[in-house]
């Protein structure tokens, strides 16, 4: 058992402010234990719609739930869309003598359902795999290779690990999929997301993958936002600065989680990976994941112009924004790039992350981490307190 006690606390918080919280995520991902850590299976306070007591108990919903106290959870609740008026009745209840924690994919159905029966009383909190900073820093290597899912991360061997994420995207695509009402063909899914597979890192086009699948690029366009909606693939959309430079506008695309990403190219062992072409992009998305959970900023974007300045995360927590590059590289040095972000984008702070041991500043407003100090440093690590900005010559 590995604690995710950063994500729970998270969880209780919520639960003492809003009336619902709803954890929303992919099967797998570790929704279910958690809620468990709040209210123990064997409640009566517990709904599992997969599970045939549970149905039949809720057959008659309000009658079921009105005389409950403390913390509700209901598990699987995309299966059952008709609870979500008797939630909002219940929520609605002063004194309230009972809050519910509801668990579900994140289908656009269930976020549709939850928006409009329960807006003003719900907090969602998404729920991925495993982070970095949950397993421990010293599994960076295993936990880029293998992924976040709890199962695949795990399991005994590489073999049962790539094993079991192959079976998550059938059973993914071919069940779990349809079971949200989306009428896909599943090998059609699979084609398109071994696609994205091959984009991972990025600018999306629709064009190539219209062309492959024989579709109209809305249709592509829809699969990416079904995609993005189930939490497998990361829409990272770009930031638009009034510059006098043509910027990119398209967004930048990622699966979320590594392990089913190297499963989608086929590849089996770390040596595989190390020695893949994509092996840059995939630890770049990597990285993007990791920053992401530590820092939970309140917005997040990337940004790039057509004469080659980038910047990989544009972060805006709090009303500050800050930088990070993300380099797969021994010994990052201060790049042109860098010096035009921190110009044009007035960077507080630019970190570049690196798989290396050392850290070091390139500049009074750059710095270097390695991906494991920066994870275990927290947010922190990259929202430092305001420095004299220095005064970077325009390349």
């Amino acid at each position: 058992m590995i604690e995710r006690s950063k994500l729970l606390a998270r969880i209780r918080r919520a639960l003492k402010r809003s009336r619902v919280v709803a954890l929303i995520g992919p099967r797998q991902s570790g929704k279910t234990t958690l809620a468990r850590e709040i209210v123990p299976a064997g409640s009566r306070n517990y709904f599992d719609l997969e599970n045939p007591t549970s149905l039949a108990r809720l057959d008659q919903p309000l009658t079921a739930l009105e005389d409950l106290r403390d913390t509700v959870a209901i598990d699987e609740i995309q299966h059952r869309p008709d609870l979500f008026p008797i939630l909002r009745v219940l929520a609605d209840r002063k004194p309230l003598p009972a809050r519910f924690l509801v668990l579900g994919s994140a289908s656009p159905e269930l976020l549709r359902q939850t928006s409009e029966s329960l807006a003003g009383r719900l907090e969602t909190i998404p729920v991925t795999g495993l982070g970095l900073a949950e397993v421990g820093t010293k599994a960076l290597n295993r936990h880029w290779q293998r992924g976040g899912f709890p199962l695949s991360f795990l399991a005994r061997t590489n073999e049962n690990s790539a094993t079991w994420r192959q079976q998550f995207i059938q059973t993914f695509l071919e069940r779990d999929v349809p079971q949200l009402g989306i009428s896909i063909p599943a090998p059609a899914l699979l084609r398109f997301w071994t696609m994205v597979a091959h984009s991972h890192g990025g600018i999306w086009s629709a064009a190539d993958p219209a062309r492959s699948l024989g579709i109209g690029e809305s249709t592509v366009r829809r699969y990416l936002d079904l995609f993005t909606s189930l939490l497998m693939v990361r829409q990272l959309q770009p930031w638009h600065e009034n510059l006098k430079k043509r910027q990119v506008k398209a967004p930048k695309v990622y699966v979320r989680d590594s392990g089913l990403l190297h499963v989608l190219l086929g590849i089996q062992t770390e040596s595989e990976l190390l020695a893949h072409p994509k092996a840059g992009s995939s630890w770049e998305g990597y990285a993007v994941e990791e920053i992401l959970k530590v820092v939970e900023p309140d917005e997040a974007y990337f940004w790039a112009t057509h004469q080659g300045a980038e910047l990989d995360l544009l972060l805006f927590k709090g009303g500050r924004r800050f930088g990070v590059e993300i380099k797969r590289m021994d010994a990052p040095t201060l790049t042109p790039s860098m010096r035009i972000a921190l110009a044009d984008l007035q960077l507080e702070q630019l970190t570049v992350v690196y798989p290396g041991k050392q850290s070091y500043e390139l500049a009074p407003q750059v710095t270097v981490l390695p991906i494991d100090t920066a994870v275990a440093g927290g947010s922190d690590s990259f929202l430092s307190k305001r420095r004299p900005r220095a005064r970077l010559k325009r390349v």
